[in-house]
């Protein structure tokens, strides 16, 4: 197994970090999206939290890891055990981290007949793809700006629902596919589409670091992890173990924090003043600010928490202004000052 980067060893980005930070507090927020130049540490990241993310509990043989402690969302071999009184058997497994590539099929992505066994035994028997094995974890897409647009459209099906539907070829398939969604690519290689896009909960962009200090230190930590893994990844424990003990504890505090109706009055003040369509943005900020302060361990949600978490929630939702060519960041930026200061 490829040994990952540590995570607290990514220097800067520090938008990028929080955004996937918070989404691994609380993953309603509806996974990030990730614009911006090549090589600046976008499936680095990802898989570098990945890593450090405390193990999740599955059940055995689960081909989709259900968690045993959350039966609502059982998969249907998960039911047949729980009707026949068998006993259910638990392990842990680290959270999986699941590329979609460019090109891939529908059948790849979604599922289908497991031609072999149908061949050589005759039975009907579902091969589970890329969603199933996300499941529960993180499902990556880069260059995600130049996916076509059916695996598109499917990804706005599964994503909106949380399930997997398969139905060809005589199968009828049901499974959970729950996932956070990381999409990253290039703007000057294409718009996402918007259906798409609003699927994202928070958006940020990476640029190459324009500091030669973190030029340097960039390079010599890239260098050294390549020289030799293990010893840099065991440099850096201590550092990103910290984060995992705050990851959890922001987990176990989510469902305790407050938001107060002055906050939800900032929120939707923010989203009105900027003119986001629908109600999704000021969901998502709601969200994101209050998975914020659980990282933080707040017993409340401050409008410190919602002005940090505001650019990377609402960027993506801007409607264009002809008379206005200022980077959306910017102008949500702006209408924060202006709102909580005044």
């Amino acid at each position: 197994m490829a040994v990952a980067f540590p995570f607290s060893a990514i220097v800067g980005q520090e938008e990028m970090k929080l955004a996937m930070l918070v989404t691994t507090i609380d993953p309603s927020i509806g996974g990030v999206l990730v614009f911006g130049d090549r090589g600046t540490g976008k499936s680095t990241a990802v898989r570098a939290l990945a890593a450090i993310l405390p193990k999740m509990k599955a059940v055995v043989g689960c081909p989709y890891a259900c968690d045993p402690e959350s039966r609502q969302t059982h998969c249907e071999f998960c039911d047949q055990r729980k009707a026949s009184a068998a006993r259910v058997r638990v392990h842990q497994l680290p959270v999986p981290v699941v590329d979609l590539p460019l090109g891939v099929t529908e059948d790849r992505v979604v599922g289908a007949l497991n031609l072999e066994r149908a061949l050589a035994d005759g039975v009907k028997d579902f091969e589970p793809g890329l969603l199933a094995r996300a499941n529960r974890g993180f499902l990556y897409i880069d260059e995600v700006n130049l996916l076509e647009d059916h695996i598109v459209d499917l990804l706005i099906d599964v994503a909106a629902s949380g399930e997997n539907v398969v139905e060809r070829e005589g199968l009828s398939v049901q499974h959970p596919a729950r996932f956070v969604l990381v999409g990253s690519g290039n703007p000057e290689e294409g718009e996402l589409r918007p259906q798409l896009l609003d699927r994202f909960g928070l958006s940020v962009d990476v640029r190459t670091p324009d500091s030669l200090g973190d030029r340097i230190e960039v390079v010599k930590r890239r260098d050294a992890f390549e020289r030799d893994p293990q010893a840099f990844v065991e440099l850096w424990k201590k550092e990103d173990s910290k984060i995992r003990r705050k990851i959890s504890q922001g987990r176990e505090h989510l469902g305790s924090v407050k938001v107060s109706d002055e906050i939800l009055r900032r929120a939707s003040s923010l989203c009105m003043k900027l003119g986001t369509d629908g109600l999704r943005g000021e969901l998502t900020l709601m969200r994101a600010a209050r998975a914020l302060a659980a990282l933080e361990s707040a017993k409340m949600v401050s409008s410190g928490h919602l002005s940090r978490v505001a650019p990377m929630a609402l960027r993506h939702r801007l409607r264009r202004n002809p008379l206005d060519d200022t980077a959306s960041g910017v102008r949500v930026q702006r209408a924060v000052d202006e709102l909580f200061n005044a």
